[in-house]
């Protein structure tokens, strides 16, 4: 298990960061609407203005940055390359390793938030690979260049800068070195400003929240997001369509939220899978493409739950497949 270090590096006050942060000139010194962003955090938050000029006169705009946020893999690979870059064998092995080492914080988190300790290690497993890549993007730059520099998300991206600079201030993170992702996700667990502050817990009562380096607080933290979005303990996540039926373009759901088709409902049309699920089950149906053809899927509500993390739903099914292939791991491995 990964003992909490001393966050030193990580968590240092943002006051005294935006202070004495390296000289180097940037990029949004001269923006105009940061200054309008740095206006509305000092009338609303109460933030010192200078400070803020400082910490911005020293971000970078990042070009890869936009580049990256223009060709997510969810949206340029089909199903059977999407799936071979998580469901394999050398990230399995890497999520036994992960469970049997906090195997008791795992078991604690499954029992006060009803989440599956195999989903939980999916995700950190899928997100950072357990933590091996957190991210190499300064925050503060993947944020201010998708504010400020991208304008069919600047919305969304100022909102989670300002989270972000609220979030810093409350849990002493760094906010001129802290890393994260391309688009300013943060931690095992890769969670987003509003994210971090809305679902991340103090699951090791140590008074912090912290992302980078308690285990403790990473499994907490992902099991309270599930939670908090909707998961049901010993709900099914997906079965796949085993019967020949030919099915129709009209007959896959238009949504990944189950609505009020059920798996009887699917059954009348010929539509099941092995074994069936229970005939109130609501479920959505879901078409990927294989190599040699499509293939369906029928998923429930917690399938749904997982595209809160991310809203592909090709993102939803590595997860889940990542998850059963760790769990048949785990269980085999044991003695």
């Amino acid at each position: 298990m990964l003992k909490q270090k001393n966050p030193g590096v990580l968590l240092i006050s943002l006051l005294g960061v935006l202070a004495a942060g390296p000289g180097c000139a940037g990029d949004f010194q001269d923006d105009a609407e940061v200054q309008v962003f740095i206006t509305s955090m000092v009338k609303q938050h109460q933030f010192n203005r200078q400070k803020l000029e400082t910490l911005f006169s020293q971000a970078k705009k990042r070009d890869d940055i936009l580049e990256a946020i223009a060709r997510p893999a969810e949206k340029t690979k089909p199903w059977y390359e999407y799936r071979k870059i998580f469901v394999k064998p050398k990230r399995i092995a890497g999520g036994v390793k992960f469970w049997k080492e906090n195997v008791d914080i795992l078991k604690r988190a499954a029992q006060q938030y009803g989440v599956d300790p195999a989903i939980i290690v999916a995700i950190i497993g899928v997100e950072t690979r357990y933590g091996a890549n957190t991210g190499s993007y300064r925050v503060i730059d993947s944020l201010s260049t998708l504010a400020f520099a991208y304008p069919p998300r600047s919305k969304f991206f100022r909102s989670e800068l300002e989270q972000f600079l609220i979030l810093a201030r409350e849990e002493d993170v760094d906010a001129h070195t802290v890393k994260g992702s391309y688009a300013g996700a943060m931690g095992y667990g890769q969670f987003i400003p509003s994210s971090y502050r809305n679902y991340a817990v103090d699951f090791n009562g140590d008074g912090k929240r912290n992302l980078w380096n308690s285990l403790d607080d990473i499994i907490g933290s992902v099991a309270n997001y599930f939670h908090s979005h909707g998961w049901q303990a010993g709900e099914p996540v997906a079965d796949k369509v085993t019967s020949t039926a030919p099915i129709k373009t009209t007959q896959i759901s238009e949504k990944l939220k189950p609505g009020k088709k059920t798996a009887g409902d699917f059954a009348k049309q010929g539509i099941t899978s092995t074994p069936p699920l229970a005939n109130d089950q609501p479920v959505a149906l879901l078409k990927l493409e294989q190599k040699d053809g499509p293939e369906y899927w029928l998923t429930s509500n917690n399938f749904y739950v997982i595209t809160r993390y991310n809203r592909s739903p090709l993102y939803s099914m590595a997860v889940y497949q990542l998850s059963e292939a760790i769990r048949d791991a785990y269980q085999h491995s044991r003695p």
